[in-house]
């Protein structure tokens, strides 16, 4: 055996994680010999995933060093309760690694009964330790965030302001303006994440170093190089300004003659509703922190992949081999980058049927059934190969939500296809005679329902509508309306009786925080993050009250001074109501990347609220989404700015001023397209500003707020009013057979099965969802438990290289080829065309002369 020595171990940072100065730093003798080092050394970049499958263990990243310290400075006791609370923990947390559970369990039995080396049993024990209590449980999270901090990195600095500035109100105007063209041209926050990073690496070269000190801090116009704190930030400000606003959509159906023609709805209507629309979800987004962004469970893995784009662009690696491969995250982004942008022409110009690959309908373009069950425009989309096309294909973010989740809604829509087949075919209701999949309403001849039939100045015409025809809408249109209705009440008794013990910790550490205002609320929570990030000062929680209390003053001022006929207790019991689901909401979102949304609970209940009133009901819908929709924004950047320990306070200023900005940008839009283009938001436009959307909007609007949902359920549908106790009521025994059979059941999550049937209704099927279920599969269930050492370093990076080459090229094309109407007519681009599923009209029984449905003069 080799001689003994002692190795000099540096240990770059504090206890808490925190690098703040030189003075921080300490040195540790550590009696070990080289061998017993490098085996050590080894098996922590083996589980961090950082290791060289060379064998070379002589070179330490500062993640490797900092763990390192930590196993040595460890005990065995110690190690052992801190598995002991991480198995209590994570007991039931799908995204917790099964093999890591297993392992800790067999751990936690003793070195006699623990399948492995014998001598290892103590080291592994603190590895496993280490890495729960001073990085994280998660790999995924692992591979994307530091297990230690340096509070001195510049982060708020002028250029992030400038820089966030200019690309919030670039965005904001673009994606408010193209967001109603049909197909939209969208600049994503992925896109502009990647022009950020040379915008501030310019800045960083011709800045000088100007600068003025206030309260001790010096502010520089150039601090230095160009960090990915500054970055994240600068992201953070883009995410939540740079998109569209709820409010503009809701605007043009309230103005435009051709919807309700308001004329009240000018700038000071616009800007009361813009800003509490937009400010009220941030306001609640604070109070949340408690229950979805601090716990360790909270994942958010709709985040990652923006936290992998930003590592590859700012923090350089050692060149590794993983799995055979030795690319550099930062070249592998631009290589796939570069082949996304290239490969995009082929199914979006070049070769367009491979886009919607309705291959199956080729056999015989002309067969109605044939084109119900494997169409992709019409049909349900059962087809094996339906897109070659990565934009369809990341329609359900396969490399980003954990398989389980995806699985889940798969299984929730092919459920409700084989229903849906069963129920066309013996024409219930009479959804024979309109097309299988549309979220369109019809009236008895088949025909698009014409609204001005049953409505006189936004208000229920009683005459018109018995002398005409009741809504009517598709099977799957039927479907995924009751699915969404019992997704809200199954979602809230789920989460109430799975998370119980979450939800009561955090209301318990609310209440402490009312009654000690200047506890912080990371003091309740132990991981590494939460512990590092107690160094910044947090957020007042009265400071989120009262920007909720600010918006919700400007909401209530602009329904009463304005002619809305919309009273305030209506929106207060639609706030309630939606405060009430948003809870659960936040948690399977923060948990599964599903977004629930609440819109639809929020027309309905309106519609009995307030019957025969549209603009009430669009008012309302409009809180019901925006709470939901806002809060859970603010939440997941609010939750990046913690893996990557932004000062949340630089966070709460980031994201006010971009969304003030946002506030005026989109009225302007609004404005400028409303006068600007001709025949905006007509169906024959020339550009194809045909805004899709507020067409949609209109028609519901009309549907449930003046018809209502008291002639659409009691009449037509009265099974859809059941809905929310069947939510309820299957809640419970979900439950109980979760907790019977928590291995077998450990990945079955009734809310996403049941919100996978909502997906159906609209344009979406089967073929919008069997490509991801492919791609899920593959990346985030073969290789993540195959080859977890590529999958950590390169899936996150792969998916947003992937979606920034589309958007580029998208917009690419859009520029020089559609917006100049340059054709390439071929086979390839007009064969997916030839039939009745591109039509989308068809039915399976042909239509009466007489109209199908109730008679006229029998409903009211």
């Amino acid at each position: 055996m080799q001689e003994e020595k002692t190795n000099v171990i540096v240990s770059a940072l504090p206890a808490d994680g925190s690098l703040s100065s030189e003075k921080d730093v300490k040195v540790m003798e550590s009696p070990i010999d080289d061998i017993e080092r490098e085996k050590i050394i080894g098996r922590i970049k083996f589980k961090n995933q950082t290791h060289d499958e060379e064998g070379d263990n002589t070179y330490m990243d500062a993640a490797t060093e900092y763990l390192f310290d930590k196993v040595m400075t460890m005990s065995l006791e110690d190690g052992l309760q801190v598995l002991k609370a991480a198995a209590e923990y994570h007991f039931d947390d799908v995204n917790f690694p099964e093999l890591t559970m297993k392992k800790i369990l067999a751990l936690l039995e003793g070195p006699d009964a623990y399948d492995g080396d014998v001598d290892s049993y103590e080291l592994d024990i603190k590895i496993e330790a280490c890495m729960i209590k001073y990085h994280s449980p998660y790999p995924e999270v692992r591979a994307v965030c530091d297990p230690y901090d340096d509070p001195e990195l510049p982060v708020e600095t002028i250029r992030m302001y400038i820089l966030g500035v200019f690309w919030v109100s670039v965005g904001a105007f673009v994606n408010e303006f193209f967001h109603q063209r049909q197909p939209r041209l969208n600049i994503s926050s992925t896109a502009i994440q990647l022009l950020l990073y040379p915008c501030g690496k310019l800045l960083e070269r011709i800045c000088p170093d100007w600068g003025f000190t206030f309260r001790g801090t010096r502010y520089s116009l150039n601090p230095g190089p160009w960090t990915h704190k500054e970055q994240m930030l600068a992201t953070l400000m883009v995410n939540v300004g740079s998109g569209t606003t709820n409010f503009a959509s809701y605007a043009i159906v309230m103005r435009l003659d051709r919807f309700f023609g308001l004329k009240y709805v000018g700038f000071g209507f616009m800007f009361l509703m813009n800003l509490s629309s937009l400010f009220f979800g941030f306001g609640l987004a604070g109070i949340l922190r408690r229950w979805v962004i601090y716990p360790v469970k909270a994942v958010w893995p709709t985040i990652l992949p923006t936290l992998a784009l930003n590592r590859a662009l700012l923090v350089r690696e050692r060149r590794q081999s993983v799995n055979g491969w030795t690319i550099t995250k930062y070249k592998f982004f631009f290589v796939c980058l570069g082949g996304a942008f290239l490969y995009f022409f082929i199914p979006s110009f070049v070769f367009r049927a491979l886009g919607y690959f309705n291959w199956i309908t080729w056999i015989d373009p002309q067969n109605v059934k044939l084109a119900i069950i494997t169409g992709s425009y019409l049909g349900l989309g059962f087809n094996p190969i339906a897109t070659f096309d990565w934009s369809i294909i990341d329609y359900s973010s396969p490399l980003v939500v954990p398989f389980f989740s995806l699985i889940n809604r798969y299984m929730g829509m092919l459920g409700a296809a084989f229903l849906m087949i069963g129920l066309y075919w013996t024409n219930y209701k009479w959804t024979g005679y309109l097309p299988i999949n549309s979220s369109e309403v019809y009236d008895s001849t088949g025909a698009e329902y014409n609204v001005s039939r049953v409505a006189i100045d936004q208000k229920f015409y009683q005459e018109g509508y018995e002398n005409y025809s009741p809504p009517y809408i598709s099977i799957g249109n039927l479907i995924a309306t009751g699915a969404g209705f019992a997704v809200h009440t199954l979602a809230l008794t789920y989460v109430l009786l799975t998370e119980h013990k979450l939800m009561w910790q955090a209301l318990k550490g609310f209440w402490t925080t009312i009654r000690n205002p200047r506890r912080s609320n990371l003091e309740l929570f132990t991981d590494p993050h939460s512990r590092m990030m107690a160094r910044y000062p947090e957020v007042p929680d009265w400071w989120f009250g009262i920007v909720f209390v600010v918006s919700f003053v400007a909401g209530v001022i602009a329904l009463t001074v304005y002619p809305t006929q919309t009273p305030v207790w209506a929106v207060v019991v639609i706030l309630i109501v939606s405060l009430v689901m948003l809870i659960p909401s936040c948690l399977i979102y923060s948990i599964t990347g599903y977004q629930l949304g609440f819109h639809n609970l929020a027309v309905i209940i309106t519609g009995y609220m307030i019957p025969g009133n549209g603009i009430a009901n669009m008012m309302c819908r409009l809180y019901g989404w925006n709470i939901d929709d806002q809060a859970e924004s603010y939440i997941s950047d609010q939750k990046m700015g913690h893996y990557t320990k932004l000062p949340p306070r630089a966070i709460f200023r980031a994201q006010m001023l971009a969304t003030f900005i946002q506030t005026f940008i989109t009225i302007g839009v609004v404005d400028f397209s409303i006068y600007s283009i001709k025949d905006f938001c007509s169906y024959t436009q020339v550009d194809r500003f045909i805004c899709t959307f507020p067409h949609s909007l209109y028609a519901d609007t009309i549907m449930f707020g003046i018809v209502g949902p008291v002639r659409m359920f009691n009449s037509l549908y009265p099974v859809l009013k059941y809905s929310f106790l069947i939510g309820f009521l299957i809640a419970f025994p979900c439950w109980a057979l979760r907790a019977y059979f928590p291995k077998v059941l450990k990945y079955a999550h009734p809310v996403l099965i049941i919100s996978g049937v909502n997906r159906w209704g609209a344009t979406y099927n089967l073929a919008h969802y069997t490509p991801g279920l492919w791609a899920g599969f593959a990346f985030n269930f073969y290789l993540k438990r195959h080859y977890l050492g590529w999958w950590t370093k390169y899936n996150y990076v792969l998916t947003s290289a992937l979606s920034a080459g589309v958007a580029f090229s998208g917009m690419f094309i859009f520029l020089t080829l559609q917006y100049t109407s340059t054709q390439f007519v071929w086979w390839g681009n007009t064969i997916n065309q030839q039939g009745v599923d591109y039509a989308r009209k068809a039915a399976l029984y042909e239509i009466p002369e007489s109209g199908f449905g109730a008679p006229v003069g029998s409903f009211h």
